[in-house]
């Protein structure tokens, strides 16, 4: 698998994930919360398949 998001795309899927999960956990929206999962490790791991599907990347491009 080849990194197609960046770092401020990867920061803000954690931060969101994190988020969720901790407003889930809380009690404070419902148990779909939990779908902060996806996020949170799409973010970690560094690759999306939906940006995959769509031909998306955000990573900088690498110059040789």
């Amino acid at each position: 698998m080849t990194r197609n998001a960046g770092l401020i795309d990867r920061s803000l899927r954690v931060a969101l994930g994190l988020a969720l999960i901790i407003a889930a956990a809380t009690h404070t929206i419902g148990i779909w919360g939990y779908i902060g999962i996806v996020p949170l490790l799409t973010g970690f791991v560094g690759y999306c398949p939906a940006y995959r599907l769509l031909g998306l990347s955000t990573c900088p491009v690498r110059r040789s």
